[in-house]
């Protein structure tokens, strides 16, 4: 497993109507080969607001169609539901998921 790659999970949230939905695993690479048993993610929504907290993806990230991740609703999933592998970011688009994670908490955006 590694950060930026997409999986699809079995009710992954609770309050969703769906059964399954897409998450991109955010957690940082040293977390996720440790022992702990859960990663935080983010779920892969297919209406995109255009927010700087959503990020679009699609065919390239392995999706059916056009979706956006949305980085305001982290959550943190157990290692063992991420089974279903659907694809994984480019480091083009994993820089643009930082900048929206690091927007939706709240951090100072890095100037290049």
């Amino acid at each position: 497993m590694r950060r930026g790659e997409l999986y699809r999970v079995y009710q992954g949230l609770p309050y969703d109507p769906k059964k399954y939905r897409v998450f991109v695993v955010v957690s940082r690479q040293v977390l996720i080969e440790a022992r702990f048993s859960t990663v935080i993610c983010a779920p892969v929504f297919s209406s995109c607001e255009g927010l700087s907290t959503q990020v679009p993806v699609g065919i390239d990230e392995g999706l059916a169609h056009d979706s956006s991740i949305h980085c305001d609703e982290l959550v943190s999933i157990p290692k063992d539901r991420l089974t279903h592998f659907v694809g994984t970011m480019s480091p083009d688009k994993l820089e643009t998921l930082d900048r929206a994670l690091a927007i939706a908490v709240g951090l100072p955006l890095m100037e290049d």
